[in-house]
């Protein structure tokens, strides 16, 4: 085979290779399963990103609520490669519950407001307050911080929308819209705020837009290892 030929062939290599997705296991399920069976957990999708300007990764940073020793605690993944399609399925959903598990030990994989599912509207942690909003008690006032309440906090009408129609519709919600924005997920004030130096929460632009115009950035980023939080804090 001549150099010519031998080009050409490597040449319709990385065009075939560029028509096929890459296929890449969802991280969510390692992360489950070395979750303790038993232990009740929440996990938000903290941030995400893709990397690459002509050939695209895609990647997830996880935020886990773990229930140790009946006190919730927090801790930020490193950087977890994701497939496209999964990266796809949630590009809306920054700031949003994706996954968790209750004292029933139950294991559901829905996106919802980060708490509806496990925290808000359980008197074991809080109460409505006489203004309608969800008021953490005393010993878990550090659970509004973790979750963002103190500066979007949940209204009743906001809970009682997603109980009454989303909550098992396999619906997403992602609470009122105002100003052409809403409350929860991807582009929300909410997600700017709760990851605020993420180039991904302050943009809604949609992802099919945004992907092409992304440089390539230094891997190191995407070395780092997890941290962990008890009580509040930042995770990171």
């Amino acid at each position: 085979m001549n150099t010519k030929n031998i080009f050409l062939l490597f040449v319709i290599t990385v065009l075939l290779s560029a028509c096929g997705k890459k296929i890449t296991k969802a991280p969510i399920d390692d992360i489950i399963r070395d979750i303790p069976s038993g232990r009740v957990f929440t996990v938000i999708l903290y941030d995400m990103d893709v990397q690459g300007s002509i050939f695209n990764d895609y990647f997830h940073q996880y935020k886990i609520i773990e229930e140790i020793d009946s006190i919730p605690e927090e801790r930020i993944t490193e950087w977890l490669e994701v497939g496209e399609d999964y990266f796809t399925e949630h590009q809306n959903d920054m700031g949003m519950e994706i996954a968790h598990r209750g004292e029933d030990g139950k294991l559901e994989k829905k996106v919802a407001p980060p708490g509806y599912n496990r925290y808000v509207g359980n008197s074991h942690y809080g109460h409505w307050n006489s203004n309608g909003i969800w008021a953490f008690y005393g010993q878990y006032m550090f659970m509004s911080s973790m979750l963002n309440m103190g500066r979007y906090p949940v209204q009743r009408g906001y809970y009682d929308d997603y109980r009454t129609n989303y909550y098992g519709s396999g619906r997403a919600y992602y609470g009122p819209t105002t100003g052409g924005r809403s409350y929860y997920g991807t582009g929300s004030a909410y997600a700017g705020s709760y990851k605020p130096n993420s180039s991904w929460s302050s943009n809604t632009s949609s992802f099919k837009q945004r992907v092409g115009d992304r440089t390539t950035r230094s891997s190191s980023r995407y070395g780092g290892t997890s941290s962990r939080s008890r009580g509040g804090g930042s995770g990171k």
